[in-house]
């Protein structure tokens, strides 16, 4: 786990397509902290003297690692480690900041707001939700130019999400006059749910920190959102069969 870990760590820290696979995989890892127990059995509950590293600029952190060896190679010969998981770690520390492989090439901080939003909500960066009831008006219209860093880093999620089939993006308003949001719709064959909170938190490390994004299902009603999108707008992404067809082909005997 922690060779997966550190390589989605690398791969997180420049593009944002692998963040939520990153935070998946350390919300169930074990990792190495510096300090001790005094608990055989560790809990959200237990005793745990952790050390406390200070930054530059007088910020205290508390440092742990993706595996012993990074440890090893950052920390002193000698000094005492506990090994926790992740969910324990961050419980047992909720209000303060951390560092994961502080010193090394690729490392990254936590804020304690950070740490409790993975906790609450395994990172769904999705601030509400809420269902279009039939009667509200809205309008929405193509893109002129899509977002280029936002299509790329979806277009890379998705190409690792088989059940995408397409997905797609349009300005949307509630009304004349008000101000448009992005709106990314989502054809897939299964869990929407978790494909939308993953797409959701991929947009929200992409788009500028004032700019909105609403996410939806794309399904096959002959009319509404769902209908604009897969009638007037071309899918910035559309899942590829033309290997697996081939392999296929290739592969048939004829008795």
């Amino acid at each position: 786990m922690s060779v997966e870990l550190e390589k989605l760590l690398e791969q997180a820290a420049t593009e944002p397509a692998y963040r939520p696979a990153f935070f998946q995989a350390l919300l169930d890892a074990d990792v190495w902290v510096l300090g001790r127990s005094v608990d055989h059995t560790l809990t959200a509950e237990s005793t745990v003297e952790l050390t406390h590293w200070e930054k530059a600029d007088g910020e205290s952190i508390i440092p742990f690692f993706t595996s012993e060896q990074v440890l090893s190679e950052v920390c002193e010969s000698g000094e005492p480690w506990v090994k926790l998981p992740v969910k324990i770690l961050f419980e047992l520390t909720r209000g303060n900041n951390l560092f994961l492989n502080p010193k090394c090439r690729t490392g990254k901080e936590f804020s304690a707001s950070e740490i409790a939003a993975l906790l609450d909500n395994r990172g769904d960066a999705l601030s509400e939700q809420r269902v279009i009831e039939g009667g509200e008006t809205l309008l929405i219209s193509a893109i002129d130019e899509l977002p280029a860093q936002l299509v790329s880093s979806l277009t890379t999620l998705f190409a690792g999400l088989k059940p995408v089939r397409r997905a797609f993006l349009a300005e949307i308003r509630e009304g004349e006059g008000l101000a448009s949001n992005l709106l990314l719709g989502i054809e897939a064959d299964e869990n929407i749910d978790a494909i939308i909170q993953q797409a959701g938190q991929v947009a929200v490390d992409t788009l500028p920190d004032d700019a909105l994004i609403d996410l939806c299902e794309i399904t096959d009603q002959p009319t509404g959102i769902s209908h604009f999108f897969t009638a007037h707008i071309t899918p910035f992404y559309e899942r590829r069969w033309g290997s697996f067809l081939r392999d296929f082909k290739g592969s048939q005997r004829i008795l």
